[in-house]
């Protein structure tokens, strides 16, 4: 967003404009960045890329939505942090269902102190898949990020020793069965071989080898070139991102989630990692429901850390350019 001129004296065009930028750094499944916005003179439209879906890995779309939340989320925050508050719409209209979210009626209210300071952590997240420090994460931690999942509609719950070990078995088990699927694999060597691109995974952000973990990440199908060194994650906590409705407008709202805990955890010096292949195979989706006694539906695991001090963050994942993910043709000479 720009520094230049105070939020109050420029439009609302511009900071519609500025947020959409804002959101091409959330994250998304494999870097994929499905999502296109539509910048109006009062208004703001978020719709999915299909072209981008992951069709192999994530057949039913939720992962896509997901990722579309996390972007979703991301805008809210920068127009937030700009003193913009907006009604949104999920899911507005049945007869265009690739139109996820409406940013309308917007009203400038004052700038939110929590919103300026969490959204400077936008620019600053990354996933780091190297193994974390031995330093636990403190209880207040773990429940201001719960905190901010929960504001956003969904839970996140914190597992015990024996939930971990149910949770490493899983992630066992949802890996042997996409090691099975060809077509899962020539999807996944795609979005791993995009240098140049703008978006996908490139080897520079891959551990060059498995890294010890006490549930196993991804295996990717080629080593990456990041560095792992010594170390373990025994003091990491994993946790399951869950909520009570297993429809678009939750998995949307999951990735609202999925966004607020992140950035909540990167201000709080948390590393955060994503682990989706239990929830991309049913059978380990429902040991995950299993963990939650039955009282909902699965959006996502992660890991959650200190990062070892003594490791440089990875680099960034490449980011696809606005005009890519932004149309503005609609205020085309409403814009500085």
């Amino acid at each position: 967003m720009s520094h230049e001129t105070p939020a109050a004296d420029r439009s609302l065009t511009t900071a519609l404009a500025e947020a959409a930028a804002m959101a091409g750094r959330a994250p998304s499944v494999h870097n994929t960045q499905p999502w296109r916005w539509t910048v109006l003179p009062d208004a703001l439209e978020l719709r999915v890329v299909r072209e981008r879906h992951l069709s192999a890995l994530d057949p039913e779309g939720r992962l896509l939505a997901v990722s579309c939340g996390a972007a979703l989320h991301h805008a809210r925050l920068a127009l937030a942090a700009e003193g913009w508050t907006p009604v949104v719409e999920r899911l507005p209209d049945p007869a265009q269902p690739d139109l996820l979210a409406r940013l309308t009626n917007v009203k400038h209210t004052g700038a939110d102190p929590d919103a300026m300071h969490t959204v400077q952590c936008i620019q600053v997240r990354h996933t780091d898949r190297r193994p974390v420090s031995d330093e636990p994460i403190p209880d207040a931690a773990l429940e201001e990020i719960d905190r901010a999942a929960t504001r956003e509609g969904v839970h996140l719950q914190v597992l015990d020793d024996s939930q971990k070990i149910q949770l490493a078995s899983a992630a066992q088990q949802a890996a042997a069965v996409e090691a099975g699927s060809p077509e899962l694999r020539e999807e996944l060597a795609y979005w791993t071989s995009r240098a140049g691109a703008g978006t996908g995974l490139p080897p520079e952000v891959l551990p060059v080898e498995a890294p010890q973990t006490t549930v196993p990440g991804r295996d990717f199908g080629q080593p990456g070139t990041l560095p792992v060194g010594p170390g373990h994650d025994r003091a990491a906590s994993y946790a399951i991102l869950w909520g009570t409705e297993d429809e678009p407008d939750s998995w949307l709202r999951a990735g609202e989630g999925l966004s607020a805990a992140w950035l909540t955890a990167t201000r709080l010096g948390v590393s955060l990692v994503p682990l989706s292949g239990v929830v991309e195979v049913e059978g380990t989706r429902q040991v995950l429901r299993q963990m939650l006694s039955g009282l909902g539906f699965p959006y996502i695991s992660m890991r959650l850390g200190r990062a070892d001090p003594t490791h440089a963050g990875p680099p960034h994942t490449p980011r696809l350019d606005v005009a890519q993910t932004v149309d503005t043709s609609a205020v085309r000479g409403q814009l500085p």
